[in-house]
């Protein structure tokens, strides 16, 4: 059992819900409960958001290099429990420990990024051009934030809001999955270490009905940021705007690779590997549709795929060789495998069959192998919709305007690649399509910690991306200070729009 303390972190104590009840906490390797969480109520919500916004004026007022030591010395922290927290990632979500060590070095850059651009955005002079005005445009926290974050990359979504928030002076309150909340439990212990004040951060577990709706409908959060499904964050938009929060949210993708003639066929082969079937399959980034272009170019591309999905290592998420671990959940494997159900009755061709795959000593794990189809076409549902497991589907284009129609006509925006050694096609190709992130002979375009990361389309919704700069503008808002001196001004009253003249 993994024990964390059975509280509610709220205005700097760790308290008890105003229930007894739990959330049990599931190892996808094996099924076996690994801990469990208490289960808040909309009044424990109710106290983490008044901790937060009484705790938001000192924050906020708190000088931006004392800001970025705070992120510093988590950061700090990071490295020095880098092995405990992998370790508990990997357990909590079936990824592979290599993959959940990563995740804590890219938390840790995230969070030296944020305390290095902490007081580096101090706001301008606006010269008007008369020596009596004077204007200045000074970006201002945005106040309580309701922060919310998703089951597959647990510690590293919740980095990427909190660092960008704490930096600006904000306050918040972190809801993360019910289904794999351990690692941010153990980052807000961090942040309490570090030395956050008082009811800067709040933690309130629990699942959306009982706990996220209440947070993203709550008459005093300023703001909302979501990670997750399509279908919630609808309901946290419509909400938000009935509160008039500031909202952004990241939703889900179907993200192609494109395949032209002259690409290196082993190489794009080993590409679509990767970034289908590792961690499940079960990022939003993930490469779930393959799209060679012409004949010739599908069949030696397929060729190539199918002993490289047969030969696919599953195996516990603490094995060292494994490409991939379970699922994370029963529901997430029945879920799966429902679709490859779909795509077989839907015509298409399934090559490669994981659904039967059984891992010997983990029998009640949440493990599947690799599957793989060809001849999908676009009006199936398992091309349409976002399957979220080790599934790769082969989409035939005759022609380079049939290919870029896919993702431009696609519902979702998040990503997409193309491989080709053609430099004018991938000019054309970056220029034209319709997606928010492009990769040329990069297979998954996720941004390191200086770049932005955002979709299009029902991929997200907000003005701003998440990460890098774009964040950091996020989670602050604009005041426009404008002075006028005696000298400058005029007897007598002007029933014109002001010009400071």
């Amino acid at each position: 059992m993994i024990h964390h303390r059975d509280h509610l972190y709220i205005g700097g104590d760790w308290l008890r819900p105003r229930t007894d009840s739990r959330i049990a906490v599931v190892s996808p390797n094996t099924e076996q409960e690994i801990g469990s969480i208490p289960e808040a109520r909309p009044q424990d919500v109710d106290l983490a958001v008044e901790a937060a916004r009484a705790a938001l004026p000192g924050w906020s007022d708190t000088a931006p290099g004392e800001r970025a030591a705070l992120l510093r010395r988590v950061a700090e922290l990071l490295v020095r429990d880098k092995e405990e927290i992998a370790r508990v990632e990997t357990l909590d979500t079936g990824k592979t420990l290599k993959e959940s060590r990563i995740d804590v070095d890219d938390v840790t850059a995230v969070f030296r990024y944020y305390a290095d651009l902490a007081d580096k955005e101090a706001g301008r002079i606006v010269d008007v051009g008369l020596a009596h005005v004077v204007s200045r445009v000074v970006p201002v926290p945005v106040g309580v934030c309701a922060l919310i974050t998703p089951w597959n990359y647990p510690l590293l979504q919740l980095s990427w809001k909190v660092a960008p928030c704490l930096a600006a002076g904000n306050t918040c309150v972190i809801k993360p999955s019910e289904v794999t909340p351990l690692t941010s439990i153990m980052l807000v212990h961090l942040l309490e270490e570090a030395g956050v004040p008082e009811g800067v951060v709040n933690l309130v577990l629990g699942d959306g009905p009982t706990v996220g709706a209440p947070l993203t409908e709550h008459d005093d959060v300023d703001m909302v940021s979501f990670t997750g499904g399509l279908a919630t964050g609808q309901a946290i938009i419509r909400a938000s705007a009935t509160t008039v929060k500031r909202v952004a949210v990241e939703l889900g993708g179907k993200n192609p690779l494109i395949v032209f003639d002259d690409a290196d066929l082993d190489k794009a082969a080993d590409a679509l590997m990767g970034s289908g079937y590792g961690a499940a399959g079960e990022r939003c980034m993930a490469v779930s549709v393959a799209v060679p272009v012409g004949k010739e170019t599908a069949d030696r591309l397929v060729e190539r795929l199918i002993p490289r999905v047969e030969s696919l290592k599953v195996g516990p998420s603490t094995d060292s060789s494994a490409d991939f671990g379970p699922l994370v959940t029963r529901e997430a494997l029945e879920r799966v495998k429902g679709y490859v159900d779909l795509g077989v009755q839907e015509g298409a061709k399934l090559l490669v069959d994981g659904r039967n795959f059984k891992m010997q000593g983990y029998e009640n794990g949440f493990y599947m192998g690799g599957c793989l189809f060809d001849e999908v076409t676009p009006n199936m549902r398992i091309y349409k919709e976002e399957i979220f497991g080790p599934v790769l589907s082969v989409v035939r284009a005759n022609t380079y305007e049939e290919a870029l129609a896919l993702p431009n006509d696609h519902e979702y925006g998040n990503g997409v690649a193309i491989f080709t050694r053609d430099g004018d096609a991938a000019r054309d190709f970056a220029a034209r399509v319709n997606v928010g992130m492009v990769g040329i002979n990069v297979p998954i375009p996720v941004p390191i910690a200086y770049y932005t990361f955002g979709g299009w389309k029902a991929s997200a919704f907000g003005d701003l991306n998440q990460h890098g700069p774009d964040a950091f503008r996020f989670y602050t808002k604009t005041k426009t200070v404008t002075a006028r001196w005696p000298s400058g001004i005029k007897d007598g009253a002007e029933f014109v729009i002001p010009t400071m003249r």
